[in-house]
């Protein structure tokens, strides 16, 4: 089935830089848009970047633009946030999604936390 699993997740500093991954299988990965999102404890998920399916545009929520940078690579069938100058204020669960054509799907979620 369609499965989305997340990885790089961890503890930094504020100041500091972190790669997420999205390892992506049971679907054409190449045909679809990737996503991320964030939710932080008592808050609603919020979007943070997406990317087209060729990866052509990229789109940045506002909180994360100049910081943040979203790619990805459809041989490998993977997603990725590289995330630079990271706040105490990113501390989140991020999750890798992609609207399919009949369903959503969602990883589990990486939880990063910025320390102070």
């Amino acid at each position: 089935q369609e499965q989305l699993v997340e990885s790089g997740g961890g503890l930094v500093q504020h100041g500091g830089s972190l790669r997420l991954s999205c390892a992506a299988s049971g679907f054409t990965f190449s045909n679809y848009a990737m996503s991320w999102y964030r939710q932080a404890p008592g808050k609603e998920r919020e979007l943070v970047a997406r990317i087209t399916d060729s990866g052509g545009t990229r789109n940045y929520a506002d909180f994360v633009k100049g910081r943040f940078t979203i790619s990805r690579d459809n041989v490998n069938n993977a997603v990725y946030l590289q995330m630079n100058s990271l706040k105490t204020e990113d501390t989140a669960v991020y999750y890798c999604y992609a609207r399919l054509f009949i369903m959503d799907c969602w990883g589990k979620g990486t939880l990063v936390t910025v320390s102070s």
